[in-house]
């Protein structure tokens, strides 16, 4: 089990032994990276970035996670707390993922799950979350 913070919402995530590996990308492919975890349950933001944005989340630890191209080609946003780096590609505009870090000061990322484009978003588990009200 892991504890992760954002919003100030501390979220369980439970991940099994067995995790997969996904690809995900920006729309014009300038950013890629690639993700160790068994994604069954994504949260779905009412905040005012994240609602604007349609974004679905899962939170991984930035030890399964590994950007394979594009970092020149990011451009950070952030704004409220400003606890999370909201990364976004400089040439399409899609946000990939964000960073920020914990309670216990390690690095997690949030995956903009829509990016992945294998991973059926049917088969999904989506906990609303009011980030409205943080």
């Amino acid at each position: 089990m892991h504890i992760y913070s954002t919003h100030a919402v501390y979220f369980w995530l439970w991940y099994d032994s067995g995790m997969k590996t996904h690809h995900g990308s920006c729309h014009c492919g300038a950013i890629a990276y690639t993700i160790e975890a068994d994604i069954e349950k994504v949260f779905e933001c009412n905040c005012s970035h994240c609602h604007r944005k349609g974004f679905l989340l899962a939170f991984i630890p930035g030890t399964q996670f590994t950007l394979e191209r594009g970092g020149d080609a990011l451009t950070e946003y952030r704004f409220n707390k400003k606890h999370i780096a909201h990364l976004f590609c400089n040439t399409c505009g899609v946000q990939s993922f964000g960073r920020a870090t914990n309670a216990e000061g390690k690095e997690t990322i949030a995956i903009n799950v829509r990016t992945l484009p294998e991973l059926s978003l049917e088969t999904l588990t989506i906990e609303p979350i009011d980030g409205k009200n943080f």
